[in-house]
């Protein structure tokens, strides 16, 4: 086969993706149901509408210093797995393996379980049929119901479609992500030039920060609030998994990063500005199962704003399973090319060039996680781990600077060193708070983390003996 000038080098991996392509990733990973639920519990924790504000504005200041960095260590290094990569080269291949395991154990395919079951829940709106209560065939506590059976299917035709080519993957992640970020302007326009009630006007804004004391008792309610934000802001790292995919990479992919982050973020606190100018703090509290927009744009549009907004949370997960299912199989391929996953994971189809044995083994484990109904439970327990990966990521930045000063740097991070430090700082303040004060989410994302130390030496073992 002639290898064409589309084609990685030496990968196998075809350079099909844009820069739009690239911030549709971004932009589409990142919006999934989180902005049109969490809202309510970050209220519900610090008791004012100015911090719950100030949680959404700090947490995109921190995310958009954080994505600015990795735009230095993804033009430095432009290869499929991203962050994976990039904590090899900064700290070794133990640090890779970490990630990557606790990637493809809980975060990546922890969120599409849970992103497949909140579409599946919302399409029950649509079709009552549809419903976590609907059991369809099992065994003693074990079963399947309709809803977890829709998001399976979903998960399954994804994972397919991502199969037939990158570009079929990224029309799709396009469609989706110009579909929700429409919808999300909608609600916006809706809520800010529009609607508007009076009575939650007065209370949110009259009342803007509430009994706040800024004492360290604020510090901390922001510090654990912020983590629902920060999930709901997650996975603009996605786009780095795909680098090797990317045409011009040292140019697009920081630069993706950058516009992706910054129009989520615009989209997050003008949601959160929309919340508050139409529903009373305590109505935002007490939202109906934590529907928070839906609850917004009922007192805007009416009863037909259930529907409405059920059909915009469907567009907005489907799309944000398809960019991450599209981007994580990124990952186990590149690590199965260094001999630290399974072998076949690193198998390209022939001619599409597509990761399909990767996307079949992140589905399936995907799945196993939706019937098992944990998911929810360990991305609660990942939480530490996340953060903590980042700040590492983050402080590779300090660490190659260091170690290979004369490597080509077309993008050197914005603020360098004082931004890249401030985001550890803060994420460091906010690990400390979550120690602290929420023990049952830290101790057992770390030791979910620390498994992976003797399956790497495992791995590394029986990788030795098949080459000698």
């Amino acid at each position: 086969m002639t290898t064409t000038p589309e084609q990685t080098a030496g990968s196998g991996l075809l350079k099909s993706l844009g820069l739009v392509d690239a911030t549709a990733l971004v932009v589409g990973s990142m919006i999934g149901s989180g902005i049109f639920i969490v809202s309510a519990d970050i209220s519900r924790q610090v008791a004012s509408p100015g911090l719950m504000l100030m949680t959404w504005v700090i947490t995109a200041v921190i995310t958009m210093i954080a994505a600015l960095s990795y735009g230095e260590l993804a033009a430095m290094m432009p290869q499929a797995g991203g962050q994976y990569v990039y904590l090899r080269e900064a700290f070794g291949p133990l640090s890779g393996f970490l990630f990557g395991w606790t990637l493809f154990l809980v975060i990546q395919s922890g969120t599409l379980a849970a992103v497949a079951v909140a579409f599946a829940k919302f399409a029950g709106v649509y079709v009552p049929w549809i419903s976590a209560h609907n059991r369809l065939a099992g065994i003693g506590p074990f079963g399947v119901s309709s809803q977890q059976l829709v998001a399976i299917t979903v998960l399954v035709l994804l994972s397919w479609v991502n199969t037939l080519g990158v570009r079929t993957g990224a029309r799709v992640q396009n469609t989706f992500t110009f579909a929700k970020v429409g919808a999300l302007l909608g609600l916006v326009f809706l809520g800010l030039a529009v609607g508007s009630h009076p009575q939650a006007v007065s209370e949110n804004f009259g009342h803007f920060w509430g009994n706040a004391d800024w004492s360290f008792t604020t510090i901390r309610l922001v510090g654990v609030a912020m983590v629902g934000a920060l999930f709901s802001s997650d996975a603009w790292n996605n786009v780095t998994f795909t680098a090797g995919e990317t045409r011009n990479p040292r140019r697009n992919v920081p630069l993706a990063l950058a516009l992706g982050v910054g129009i989520v973020s615009i989209l997050y606190i003008s949601c959160n500005l929309v919340y508050l100018r139409n529903l009373p703090l305590e109505a935002i509290q007490h939202a109906p199962e934590d529907r928070v927009a839906t609850a917004a744009a009922s007192a805007i549009l009416g009863p037909i704003a259930v529907k409405v907004m059920a059909a915009a949370i469907m567009v907005s997960t489907f799309g944000c399973l398809n960019g991450m299912i599209l981007a994580g199989a990124r990952v186990y391929y590149a690590m199965a090319l260094d001999g630290l996953f399974f072998k076949p994971v690193a198998r390209l189809h022939p001619t599409r060039h597509t990761p399909v044995v990767s996307l079949a083994v992140q589905c399936a484990w995907a799945c196993l996680l939706t019937l098992s109904g944990t998911y929810s439970n360990l991305l609660d327990y990942v939480i530490f781990a996340v953060l903590l990966f980042y700040m590492l990521t983050i402080a590779g930045v300090f660490v190659l600077r260091r170690t290979r000063p004369d490597v080509d740097r077309p993008y050197r991070a914005l603020g360098y060193p004082v931004l890249p430090a401030l985001y550890i700082l803060v994420a460091g303040v906010v690990e400390v708070l979550l120690l602290v004060y929420k023990p049952n989410y830290t101790w057992p994302g770390l030791i979910i983390v620390l498994l992976g130390v003797p399956v790497y030496y495992l791995w590394r073992r029986g990788a030795a003996r098949e080459g000698a």
